[in-house]
């Protein structure tokens, strides 16, 4: 079984600086929030085997040496036993999510964090009975990083993907338009389009993007807007599936064609 992950940061690694510098044989201590939940609720021991990330890639894989030693169960002793700086792949994965109701759309960002994704941006769609307004802005999006930082955790990732700003269409549409520029591309997924996902010219490094509307579909305004900054609609497969899968099977899909599954 795979050594489960937790996230380290300079405030929650002791001795000071130790992220920076730490190489096998080094001692760390693990603190936070974190320790508590590998000591008090993963209940690690001496002996057992951890890796520490940064969520930009790099990791520390270690082995416990004292699990809550003097009943302070916020701290976790280690010893590092191998450092990997994880480089970024050449092409980046973006899930661009229509709000959805009833959590569909943290479903899908969960999911999509699983397949791999590094990007994640929210949509506020026409259509979209979900909406961020106000105080909810900064709420949903919190509510969408937690969720992306503990499947990241889940998956065993060094990686944890940025979530955005939530952007309008046409906030989105100047999006598109610069990836599109960089070289990257843009896919929307249209139950109408007559392109398979399967059948589009991916770039073999930069920005992939997929946009997944919300439970009532891409508005034709949107649909132009979106096409019009270079995006191109494409068909997933036969059947419509709903906005919080339909993300995640189409990054599976872009990550196998694009190698970073290999």
């Amino acid at each position: 079984m795979t050594a489960p992950v937790f996230l380290m940061s300079p405030e929650t690694l002791e001795p000071d600086g130790a992220a920076a510098a730490a190489g096998p044989g080094d001692a760390l201590v693990l603190t936070g929030p974190e320790a508590r939940h590998a000591v008090a609720v993963r209940r690690l021991r001496a002996g057992e085997r951890v890796d520490l990330v940064d969520g930009t890639g790099l990791r520390l894989v270690c082995e416990v040496t004292a699990a809550g030693e003097g009943g302070a169960k916020d701290r976790l002793a280690v010893r590092v036993i191998e450092r990997a700086a994880e480089e970024a792949p050449p092409v980046r994965l973006a899930l661009v999510q229509a709000l959805a109701k009833g959590g569909r759309d943290e479903q899908a960002v969960e999911t999509a964090t699983e397949v791999g994704v590094d990007l994640v941006l929210p949509w506020q769609a026409e259509r979209s009975i979900s909406v961020w307004l106000g105080p909810k802005v900064a709420k949903g999006r919190a509510r969408w990083e937690v969720t992306a930082r503990e499947a990241a955790k889940q998956a065993r990732r060094a990686r944890v993907p940025e979530v955005a700003e939530p952007r309008r269409t046409a906030d989105l549409a100047a999006w598109v338009r610069g990836v599109v520029a960089d070289g990257g591309a843009v896919l929307v997924l249209h139950e109408e389009a007559v392109a398979p996902i399967s059948g589009v010219e991916l770039p073999s490094a930069g920005a992939v993007g997929v946009v997944v509307g919300p439970e009532g579909g891409i508005s034709a305004a949107e649909l132009a807007a979106l096409e019009g900054a270079g995006a191109v609609t494409v068909r997933l497969g036969p059947h419509v599936m709903r906005t919080a899968s339909a993300g995640p099977v189409a990054l599976a899909i872009l990550a196998q064609r694009a190698g970073l599954w290999g």
